[in-house]
């Protein structure tokens, strides 16, 4: 968000709408929607906003708005009661443009009560609205019409140059401007300016001086006081020496006063600067008391004292939304209990002890200097404390006055400086371990109003930044000590107890951020600083005071805020941890919570789980943007209801009004789409979002969201775990000094890595509510950060587990987590019961290895968002390469450490070797050994010898032997690499060559390769005697894996060569066969056999017999479909067979035109079959052998005439009849009866079952759909990554670079295929089978690949009959259903055939309006596969079209060329196209040419050229997409000579179609018409398509009929 802007109010009149164009639509009008309401009831409908562009941000004033478009033009709406001479009102629906700002490129807008600004491209500063108190920054103008330059000018220079401005920000009476050196300027009036000054208005811009020096980041207004958002000062200028004197009045910052054997040190003094000051004549209030060096500690005020509620918030830990926010003193300054008060307490100023503000105060500063140094930690009385041995004002005081006070002072000053004796303490949660919020009953103090201003009077020189924030994480002591205590002698039992091991301080927030970083991510160390009015408590200081000049909230210093917002009297800030903090007003419950005091930040009470991003404050109430349950955003609204119909109401008239008690959630806040920003003002909200567009906006929120979620894991584990653990006095004895040192190392590397992550997670927020791109994350183009952070902590972890660390720290935690350790569990998200707290912690830890897939899984996700070939998805692509490569990398180094740890814990440092696996060396052979007590077991590939020891040391010698034998071996004869003296441990896994003499199977092989426990296993290479090699992979000792297999064959003296799968020593699964005959076989095998799917070439086309089959094997035999293409009788058979024989039904065609379908027997046709001839002469009857017919039947001529009776005889050789002969009437229909083809054939459900049985197989189900979807899942990942191994290591199977990058995309599983399918997981499942059918690995893929084979052997070369089209059509039919099946197995909830899916809609309205078929999708197979599908099958497919309508196709064509031989006017006045609709003019060459009669081929040229295309596409969808295409280009032609409002009719627009087909010269027309009406999608017969469908199907027959008019 640039600017986070405040209105005051908003009237009701403010309803605002969103509007695109059509010309928009595609681009602008899926993003930059803006949405507004009021008020939270379930009757609320959000409202759209009328613009043409999109919404990049929007600010609210009281009565007027301001919205920033695409291209940076600003429009204004509202009331502008400063335009007298303009219109001083804008309806909702007419926002006017702001055409002062033309030709300026504005970046971001801000509005306040009654003005508005704009800061351009430039740092340019233009203002307009109300100017009476100066706001506007013009000098004598009351107000400022329109938009108007404003110089920021720094008078500092000569000559004085312009200031750059990064972000403006507008309040009701001042404005605020953030420059590009990051500092505050101001103009208008009011101590909310936060200038040195009386003098108001103050016209010219001026530079906050108490904010220079400082790194601001935001700036905030509200009504009448101000935020900014600062950064931290770095160490170094922390560490500054503290100043003796205030800088402004001159006096003693310290004073120390000597009191018989105490020394009081005080730092009472108090700068009146720092409050604003009563006006001349005005009481103080007795709610404001006059300062005294001795006010009363009780003194009585009608302010309730917050005294209390802070002692009872110090050390507080509050659990939201997963996370722990610890407060302490560092956070809440606050005084004791009343009970602390009485007479005599040590809160009184005439007490010989110093008070606790002057203790704290005095450890705050010592401690500010002491982060880069080794500390110390003193425990006194309960309390614990950190000093720094810095010399610093009270040191030198105190060193100075220590003679002469005595010895008493000089035991104090040691006692402050105990660095040289105490070891660095890690405090825990909430103050001193065991005691929740430090010392019971605390201390005593003064008054509120005292306390603070005492805070305030050090604001001025030093921030709360410099030791606060990182001294409450970093080393996190309590700064509550007991006074006597303090000042009294040490006793040495405290020094005993204090010089005990500790674990010393490790930062859990990474003092400076991550340096390789710098400013690529935005900070977490950041302040809020507050200044102006403060009668509502919204400066959140604990007080209603006003401020003059910026002071720093103390308590949100540590918090981690990222975004400050300024409500008319509240203020909210959001941390990196998703939490919001509010502060201020609370009337109307906009603060989010009812708890009390409301001046000083508590939480927004929010469900477990709600993580915020984005916050808007308005006049009373807060909007607030959070993750759900999903990746969409949702939206909650905390503050008063609006009553509608009724004008703004002030916020000290709401009796009577309904409010929130906390932020509830908005219903409808799901249908706006992803929301990327909120705006609040008045009493209307705003929120900006955007539609998903091809699943890119869903994948950044997803994206998002993730980093969110893992943020706020990770500060559990730091809050819950690592905080408690360290804080463990018995931690570093249970560690031991080397654990110790590791604990540290990791302790340092998980910070790191969270705070990464924080600034990660806060980078990723800012891009969605800026800019929604994908090329300015960090995490691409700065993966190195990522990466060596993640490298890092991994090897911390590793080296921490390896020493059993994890071991010992199983122990402490059992001390603190109990015997029930719930809540390391439920962060380690372990399910398991009854498993170890050091298994817990382990996966604990090891928790953030998860998102590095995560990281590459979402990169992934958006990479499928564009193209493949395009440069950003390549960019993705590598990003997600890189993050899953080292996720991988680390799992193995994981393990590592784990087997190394394993290793160490079992191995016993003595000389028993049970359990360790060596090689043996015996006449030049190697053997393994396992051995076992006081035996040795050695395992050779065929022998198993046991050798047995007297003694453990007559076996260890004997193991020294081997070993040293052993490695002789493997080192070379002669040559010991490990020497007599050590015990050597040969690897379990070796190479070497051994030749066989026992195995019946391998007897007299050889083999050489790798072993495992003395059998084969890994690659290698056997050799026989009688010449056959097998080379590939073994397991066990068998072959298994990929293996080439060479066989002689005696007989032809050639090889049979295998190549492909085996299972246990046999041939399993995919393999070629190349048999030495000649014969080629490629398909399925199992146990040595072909089984399954497969095809057998079986000799050449020169050769004698020359055949194809291709279809189902079972144990060697063809069993099943198939289908034979016999080449040398030109005969193709389709049909069922059974033990390598024709059994079933079948069909026949031949290369003479001949077709028969029917049954068969024996390998012969046999039964009743149909037989037709090429001129359509019809038998149709009995058959005894081939082409033979004996029995039954009837004979069809061509012309309709027919015999019925017996036949007999071989068809084309002579027939004997006996029988009738008919001929039928004109109008009798009988004549084609059992005409019909296909009856008789194998149905096509029936056709190729082997081969989506063994797709059903490969994703692990037995049956079709019986199985686990999971299962499928991961054995899609085996199968891709297995064959991505064999492809790496064999050259020889090449794929495409392509290939290669989709090969590592689909090893991911998707994440659509659980949960509902929306539109954009429907396109996802789109893309994603898109890439598996093209991938021949995928199991998608092969089944494709084999389809494709299938098809084409089916119905290419002789198969290429007219006959066979039904069949052909019906097969593909079949194709899509069982494909379909497969496709909604892997994705159960997409719906059935027919189903639908509704179409997103952000306006409910839209959705009650528009008809169902514009709301919802229907899924059909056809519409999801066809376009993947039908290009692979279309040239066999087209060709039987062709041939089917050859002869209709013939006449068409003759038509056409007569009819194209008359030019342009003659035909259209043939075709009776109405002369308005004959074009005047065409461009010819880009110039416009008149049409004369002799003109031709001119007329309607974009048209026809666009009909044309119809050839080139391959789907119906895709054809008819041309023909819609066709139909704009003509009305976009007739339009140019005709009224805009014209509209096209049948009897119109058919001669003018007709007339483009015409020309289009089409040859195949009938083909494309027949294709397209057989294979249409059914949803779309009766739609626009179908009615342009209709019409070039009327053109069609219409052209074929011209000849005969």
């Amino acid at each position: 968000m640039t600017c986070q802007c405040l209105s005051v109010c908003l009237t009701d009149c403010l309803l605002l709408y969103v509007f695109y164009s059509s010309g928009e639509e595609d681009s602008s009008g899926e993003r930059g929607s803006l949405h507004t309401w009021k008020g939270y009831s379930y009757s609320v409908t959000p409202e759209r906003v009328l613009l043409s562009r999109p919404v990049l941000q929007a600010a609210l004033g009281t009565r007027h708005g301001v919205l920033l478009v695409e291209g940076g033009q600003v429009y204004s709406f509202g009331e502008f009661p400063w335009r007298q001479s303009q219109v001083s009102e804008v309806g909702p629906l007419k926002p006017v443009l702001e055409s002062a700002l033309s030709g300026q490129r504005v970046v971001a807008v801000a509005a306040g009560s009654f003005h508005s600004g704009a800061l351009t491209e430039d740092g340019g500063v233009h203002m307009w609205g109300e100017n009476s108190f100066g706001q506007c920054g013009l000098s004598s103008l009351t107000v400022v019409p329109n938009p108007t330059p404003v110089a920021v000018m720094d008078p500092d220079t000569s000559p004085p140059h312009t200031i750059r401005v990064l972000e403006l920000a507008c309040g009701e009476q001042h404005s605020l401007a953030l420059s590009a050196q990051h500092e505050v300027w101001a103009w208008g009036s009011g101590c909310q300016l936060g200038l040195v000054t009386t003098i108001f208005p103050v016209w010219k811009p001026q530079k906050v001086e108490h904010l220079v020096g400082r790194h601001v980041l935001q700036v905030a207004c509200g009504a009448f006081h101000s935020l900014a958002l600062v950064r931290c000062l770095p160490p170094q200028e922390s560490r500054r020496p503290l100043p003796d004197k205030c800088g402004q009045c001159n006096q003693l910052l310290y004073t120390m006063t000597d009191k018989e054997d105490h020394v009081i040190i005080s730092d009472s003094h108090y700068c009146p600067l720092g409050v604003e000051l009563l006006a001349e004549g005005e009481a103080s209030s007795p709610s404001e008391p006059l300062l005294s060096s001795h006010t009363s500690a009780s003194a009585p005020g009608p302010h309730p004292s917050i005294t209390e509620h802070a002692d009872y918030e110090r050390g507080r830990t509050v659990a939201q939304n997963g996370e722990v926010l610890t407060t302490t003193d560092a956070d809440i300054s606050a005084s004791g209990t009343d009970s602390d008060r009485g007479v005599g307490g040590a809160g009184s100023r005439n007490s010989p002890y110093p008070d606790d503000q002057a203790v704290k105060e005095y450890l705050k500063k010592q401690s500010d200097t002491s982060l880069a140094e080794e500390t110390a930690k003193m425990t006194i009385a309960g309390a614990s404390f950190q000093v720094s041995s810095d010399d610093s004002a009270l040191n030198n005081l105190v060193s100075s006055c220590a003679s002469a006070v005595g010895e008493r002072v000089v035991s104090t000053y040691e006692a402050l400086s105990l660095k040289k004796m105490i070891n660095y303490y890690y405090p825990g949660i909430g103050g001193v371990a065991g005691v929740p919020g430090g010392v019971p009953g605390g201390f005593p103090g003064g008054p509120a109003e005292v306390r603070v201003r005492l805070e305030e009077s050090m604001q001025g020189k030093k921030s709360c930044s410099t030791g606060d924030i990182r001294e409450e994480e970093a080393e996190g002591l309590s700064r509550r000590l007991s006074l006597p205590g303090l000042l009294s002698q040490v006793s040495p039992r405290l020094l005993r107890r204090a010089s005990r091991p500790r674990v010393r301080a490790v930062p859990l927030t990474p003092v400076g951020g991550l340096p390789e970083a710098g400013e690529l991510l935005p900070s977490l160390q950041t302040e809020v600083w507050s200044w102006g009015r403060g009668e509502e408590g919204q400066l959140g200081h604990g007080d209603n005071l006003p401020r003059l000049q910026p002071l720093c909230i103390k308590c949100l210093s540590s918090k981690e805020v990222v975004l400050v917002a300024a409500g008319a009297h509240h203020s909210l800030a959001l941390t990196a941890q998703s939490q919001v903090f509010s502060w201020g007003s609370n009337s109307s419950g906009q603060l989010g919570h009812m708890a009390s005091p409301t001046t000083i930040p508590r939480l927004a009470k929010l469900s477990e789980g709600i993580r915020v991003w984005d916050v808007g404050a308005g006049a009373q109430h807060t909007l607030l943007l959070a993750d759900g349950d999903c990746y969409q955003p949702i939206l909650y609204y905390s503050g008063q209801q609006v009553r509608e119909g009724v004008q703004d109401t002030p916020q000290d008239q709401t009796e009577g009004y309904s409010y929130t008690q906390q932020p509830v959630l908005l219903p409808f806040c799901m249908n706006l789409g992803y929301v990327s920003g909120v705006f609040a003002g008045g009493q209307s909200c705003v929120a900006l979002a955007d539609r998903n567009i091809m699943g890119f906006i869903a994948s950044l929120h997803e994206l998002a969201t993730a980093e969110r979620k893992f943020y706020c894991k990770l500060s559990s584990v730091k809050n819950h775990i690592l905080r408690p653990l360290l804080d463990l006095e018995s931690l570093s004895t249970a560690l031991g000094p080397a654990s110790t040192v590791l604990l540290r190392s990791l302790v340092r590397c998980y910070s790191r890595l969270c705070h990464l992550t924080g600034q990660h997670s806060a980078s990723l927020s800012t891009n969605l509510r800026r800019r929604r791109e994908f090329k300015s994350l960090v995490m691409l183009e700065h993966a190195s950060i990522f990466l060596d952070t993640y490298n890092e902590y991994c090897c911390s972890v590793g080296n921490f587990l390896v020493m059993g660390g994890f071991q010992a720290l199983a122990k402490p935690s059992l001390e603190f987590f109990g015997k029930c350790p719930e809540l390391l569990q439920r962060l380690a998200e372990s399910s398991e019961e009854n498993i170890p707290l050091s298994d817990l912690l382990v996966t604990l830890f090891y928790l953030p290895m998860r998102h590095l897939h995560e990281y590459g899984r979402l990169l992934f996700k958006l990479g499928t968002c564009f193209e493949v070939s395009s440069v950003d998805y390549q960019k993705l692509q590598d990003g997600c390469s890189k993050f899953e490569a080292l996720a991988l990398h680390l799992k193995r180094r994981r393990k590592e450490a784990e087997y190394t740890y394993h290793f160490w814990k079992s191995f016993p440092g003595k000389m028993t070797v049970s359990g360790l696996v060596s090689w043996f060396d015996h006449s030049n052979q190697s053997f393994p050994y396992v051995p076992s007590r006081h035996g040795l077991k050695l395992i050779s590939p065929e022998e198993t010898f046991t050798l047995l020891a007297c003694s453990s040391m007559e076996k260890a010698k004997w193991l020294r032997s081997i070993n040293q034998a052993v490695d002789q071996a493997m080192t070379g004869a002669g040559q010991s690499g490990s020497g007599a003296g050590q015990r050597a441990e040969p690897p379990i896994s070796r190479t070497a060559s051994y030749t066989f003499y026992k195995d019946s199977r391998l007897k007299e092989a050889t083999y050489e390769g790798r072993w495992l426990a003395g059998k084969p296993n890994g690659r290698g290479m056997v050799k026989w005697l009688d010449g056959r090699i097998y080379t590939g992979t073994f397991k066990n000792g068998l072959e298994d894996g990929f293996g080439d297999y060479v066989m002689p064959s005696k007989t032809l003296n050639l090889n049979d060569h295998y190549q492909g799968h085996w299972k246990e020593g046999k041939m399993h699964g995919i393999g070629t066969y190349k048999y030495a005959t000649g014969e080629l076989y490629e398909g399925s095998f199992q146990d040595n056999m072909r089984h399954g799917h497969g095809m057998l070439r079986s000799g050449t086309l020169n050769s004698s017999s020359p055949s194809v089959f291709i279809g189902q094997w079972v144990h060697d035999k063809k069993t099943g479909y198939g289908v034979f293409d016999d080449i040398t009788r030109g005969e193709k058979y389709m049909g069922m067979w059974q033990d390598d024989q024709r059994q079933g039904t079948g069909v026949i065609v031949t290369q003479f035109g001949l077709y028969y379908e029917g049954a068969f027997n024996n390998n012969k046709m046999q039964g009743t079959g149909v037989l037709l001839s090429e001129d359509n002469t019809t038998y149709e009857g009995e058959f005894s052998e081939d082409w033979t017919l004996n029995g039954k039947g009837v004979l069809t001529m061509p012309n309709g005439d027919y015999f019925e009776g017996s036949f007999t005889g071989e068809w084309g050789s002579g027939l004997k009849v006996t029988g009738s002969f008919f001929k039928p009437n004109l109008y009798d229909s009988d004549g084609d009866k059992g005409r019909a083809l296909g009856r008789l054939a194998v149905p096509p459900e029936e056709k190729w079952r082997v081969v989506f049985e063994e797709c059903w197989m490969r994703l692990g189900c037995e049956a079709p759909g019986q199985g686990e979807n999971q299962r499928a899942w991961e054995n899609i990942a085996v199968a891709l990554t297995t064959s991505r191994r064999q492809h790496r290591d064999s050259p020889e199977m090449n794929l495409s670079r392509t290939q290669n990058r989709m090969l590592e995309s689909l090893e991911f599983i998707p994440q659509q295929h659980v949960g509902p399918v929306t539109m954009e997981k429907y396109d996802s499942i789109r893309r994603y089978l898109i890439k598996a059918c093209d991938m021949p690995l995928h199991p998608l893929g092969r089944l494709m690949e084999t389809l494709v084979a299938v098809y084409r052997m089916t119905y290419v070369g002789v198969g290429a009959n007219r006959r066979l089209l039904l069949q052909a059509v019906n097969e593909i039919m079949s194709y899509l259903a069982r494909i379909f099946q497969l496709v909604r197995f892997l994705f159960p909830d997409l719906p059935e055939e027919g189903g639908a899916i509704p179409e997103p809609s952000s306006d409910p309205q839209d959705k009650k309006d528009s008809n169902c078929a514009d709301t919802q999708r229907v899924v059909s197979s056809s519409a999801l596969l066809l376009p993947v599908l039908l290009p692979r099958l279309y040239p066999p497919l087209f060709t039987l079209y062709a041939l089917e309508k050859e002869k209709e196709d013939d006449v068409y064509w003759e038509c056409v060329l007569r009819l194209n031989k008359q030019p342009d006017v003659a035909l259209l006045a043939f075709l009776g196209v109405q002369h308005k609709f004959w074009p005047v003019s065409v461009p010819v060459l880009g110039e416009k040419t008149e049409v004369v009669s002799s003109t031709k081929d001119a007329c309607f040229a974009s048209a026809t050229e666009t009909l044309q295309q119809i050839s080139t596409t391959f789907t119906p969808s895709d054809k008819l997409q041309v023909i819609q295409l066709t139909f704009e280009e003509i009305t976009k032609e007739v339009m140019s000579s005709l009224e805009d409002n014209f509209l096209w009719s049948m009897d119109d627009l058919f001669p003018v179609f007709l007339y483009v087909v015409l020309r289009a010269r089409i040859r195949n027309l009938g083909s494309e018409v027949s294709l397209i009406e057989d294979l249409m999608d059914p949803c779309v017969q009766h739609g626009e398509h179908g009615i342009m469908f209709t019409t070039l199907k009327a053109c069609y027959y219409q052209i074929q009929h011209e000849k005969t008019t």
